[in-house]
């Protein structure tokens, strides 16, 4: 009798297991099988403005994207590589995808009538979108970098699209003005980023954690694959140019050293693409930091804060990493002019604690 009630009791607890396995398999296969779409409109009242705008945008850049992702697959096969002949407001050569991105992304939002301003990064100066009955109704404007890495483009190596959406602080029904653009990274309302790899992914946040969605080439489609994306507290990564090593202010000097000796679980992976979006993409799925800091050759760092570095950042702290200057908190420095630039340490939130620690003694 005691023989049969164990075994009873052990089918018992493999059945609840198998019930529960399988219950946990149709669970992950429903979300793997969720659209984009599907996924904005089910989280269509967790946005902080619920009036359908906010939605729209994500829409237009997912169609933005693939507009985009389908020239970068075939770009070796047609006269879309190598420079354009003009630079742009940082004085860097513009590759004519460099160009080609912009001007998607900058007609699909102005054709969908959503937006009332935009800036780019490959522009001087912001675009005021009226609308076609000239109202200047809309509320959002969207900041980018249109194709992020693009020296990479003639090698086939990986770039993207960033993206940081505000809500217009100037009133309704007038035409933006520089202060709509000038806002703190902690006023965005959604924030994300295209990468075309091996896989077309777009990953974006709107305040309420980070969800990936991989392209099906086949169908046209952004299925969500990476749900609830997370950075681990500690990683054994590190990303930085140490060709410029030499040109590093000490306390990022012996931040390296520290990533390279050997004790406990360093000496560290050095892994640097020469893509942000790559990068970051890498460091947040595996666990790592990326390090862009200021030089003796660019005094104010190189990335830009408003197109890249606070999109970044908010989307690092929605996946409970960390973005920093290296003092500060990179959402909360108010931004002057719409090309600053600014010195970016983003990652794995320790490993970032650690190198501001480093910064800091060395100041």
């Amino acid at each position: 009798t005691t023989l049969f009630r164990s075994i009873n009791s052990l089918i018992s607890q493999i059945y609840r297991y198998l019930c529960l396995k399988h219950n946990y398999i149709i669970f992950i296969m429903e979300e793997r099988n969720r659209t984009l779409g599907e996924f904005i409109i089910e989280h269509q009242n967790s946005f902080q403005y619920s009036t359908g705008e906010l939605s729209r945008i994500i829409n237009s850049i997912r169609l933005a994207a693939k507009v985009v992702n389908y020239k970068v697959n075939k770009a070796g096969l047609v006269d879309i590589v190598g420079a354009a002949g003009e630079q742009n407001i940082q004085g860097e050569d513009q590759q004519k995808l460099d160009v080609y991105a912009n001007e998607v992304f900058i007609q699909t939002l102005i054709n969908r009538e959503i937006v009332c301003g935009i800036a780019s990064e490959e522009n001087d100066d912001f675009i005021t979108v009226a609308g076609s009955d000239n109202s200047h109704n809309n509320k959002y404007v969207v900041l980018m970098d249109p194709l992020d890495g693009s020296s990479n483009i003639d090698v086939n190596v990986s770039v993207g699209t960033i993206f940081s959406v505000f809500r217009r602080i100037t009133p309704v029904g007038t035409p933006v003005t520089i202060e709509d653009f000038l806002q703190p990274g902690v006023n965005q309302v959604a924030a994300g980023y295209v990468i075309y790899g091996t896989s077309t992914m777009l990953v974006y946040t709107t305040g309420h954690g980070v969800n990936g969605f991989t392209l099906n080439p086949a169908i046209g489609t952004f299925y969500l694959s990476h749900p609830d994306m997370k950075y681990s507290e500690d990683g054994k990564i590190y990303s930085i140019n140490e060709g410029n090593y030499v040109h590093f202010p000490q306390g990022v000097k012996d931040y390296i050293k520290y990533c390279q000796l050997e004790e406990g679980d360093r000496p560290y992976t050095s892994r640097y693409i020469g893509s942000l979006v790559s990068d970051f993409h890498r460091n947040m799925i595996k666990g790592g930091i990326y390090l862009y800091p200021t030089s003796s050759k660019a005094p104010n760092g190189k990335l830009r804060l408003l197109y890249e570095c606070n999109p970044m950042a908010f989307i690092a702290e929605q996946a409970g990493g960390k973005a920093s200057d290296g003092y500060k908190r990179i959402m909360e420095i108010q931004p002057t002019e719409l090309h600053q630039r600014v010195p970016f340490f983003c990652g794995s939130k320790n490993m970032v604690e650690k190198a501001e620690e480093f910064m800091a003694k060395a100041k």
